[in-house]
């Protein structure tokens, strides 16, 4: 969701297999090897593609693009025209979840509504790091300046807000407004999940979205500092030109698909590309998806984040999701080829 906005969920803990990233292998596998591809629903990740395909600019994928929007067979389109590469340099595969949460707030300061989204403001904006999280938040640079566009009502929510990158605001009178990524101060991201950890607070398979914002919660002096830990800070801006039926807009600047698109490390992985998914866990994945979103925290071949749709249900299975597994990219045949030239 919008990192470039979408800062996934991640706790960015290490991850079984995690080790000095090697020299990257790519390796052709046919779709016969894919688990559960013949069961899966080509055609709704088509759909999907076919949303984001049009702003990939590479030659390899223009045709593909032109094709895929005549509304071909699915799995004929894919089977035809890709190969499944395995992309990996020396990481275990880790799936993760993100989502688009709902809060209380106001457009006014007032009651229970103490706690500021800010724009980003001009001086911002500037190349290298601008003030900490703690600078933003206690200092005077951020206060009277009409930089507000909502208050909230939970410091806790609006944190984890910022780590999502989007969300919705439910104001007094039943209406919704949405948020998206305007910026940050360009601090590198700090996991609290991670410190909690380093504290011995928490082993590494007890920590969730959930349990941190409890903590936090029954720990409020040490919680506002466990927050400051992280000194990465995100703004906002305000999003009215978006269908509330619609998901939030993805690093590609178009609605992502709860379900069937994911956040991905481009260095490894073309935005928009099909990406095929075998995750395991108590709640097994075998789909098709499409890499639309990028995250801070995303990073690795074998790295995916999974967008879980919108509101409190949506985050608690987001929050837990922490799975291996493996994920292949769909590339087109020829530049799978030039990938791995030994595969020919």
């Amino acid at each position: 969701m919008i990192r470039a906005a979408v800062v996934a969920i991640t706790l960015a803990l290490p991850w079984p297999g995690c080790a000095t990233a090697s020299d990257v292998n790519y390796d052709i596998l046919s779709f016969a090897d894919l688990e559960g591809w013949e069961a899966d629903d080509h055609a709704s990740a088509l759909g999907v593609f076919t949303q984001t395909c049009p702003d990939m600019k590479d030659i390899d994928w223009r045709p593909l693009c032109a094709f895929a929007q005549q509304k071909p067979g699915a799995r004929d389109f894919f089977e035809l025209f890709f190969r499944p590469v395995l992309i990996s340099e020396g990481r275990s595969a880790l799936f993760t979840g993100y989502f688009e949460p709902e809060l209380d707030g106001s457009l006014r300061r007032s009651g229970r509504f103490q706690y500021p989204l800010y724009r980003q403001p001009p001086e911002a904006q500037i190349e290298g790091p601008w003030l900490t999280r703690r600078e933003i938040e206690t200092g005077p640079d951020m206060k009277d300046r009409g930089l507000e566009i909502a208050w909230v009502d939970d410091p806790v929510e609006l944190f984890f807000l910022q780590i999502q990158g989007s969300g919705r605001i439910r104001l007094p009178d039943g209406r919704m407004i949405r948020v998206g990524y305007g910026g940050s101060n360009r601090h590198e991201y700090r996991s609290i999940g991670a410190e909690l950890v380093r504290r011995g607070i928490y082993e590494v398979h007890q920590v969730s979205a959930q349990v941190i914002k409890n903590w936090v919660r029954r720990n409020p002096e040490e919680g506002a500092e466990l927050l400051f830990h992280n000194e990465s800070y995100v703004f906002f801006r305000r999003i009215d030109d978006l269908d509330p039926a619609d998901g939030p807009r993805g690093a590609m600047n178009r609605s992502i698909t709860t379900g069937r698109s994911i956040a991905v490390d481009p260095a490894f992985v073309p935005l928009g590309a099909p990406v095929w998914i075998e995750k395991a866990g108590v709640q097994p994945v075998h789909r098709l998806m499409v890499a639309q979103d990028t995250g801070s925290a995303i990073k690795g071949a074998q790295r995916a984040d999974l967008f879980m749709g919108t509101g409190d249900a949506a985050g608690r299975a987001a929050g837990t999701l922490r799975d291996e597994g493996r994920m292949l990219v769909l590339m087109p045949i020829q530049r799978a080829y030039a990938m791995a030239p030994d595969a020919m």
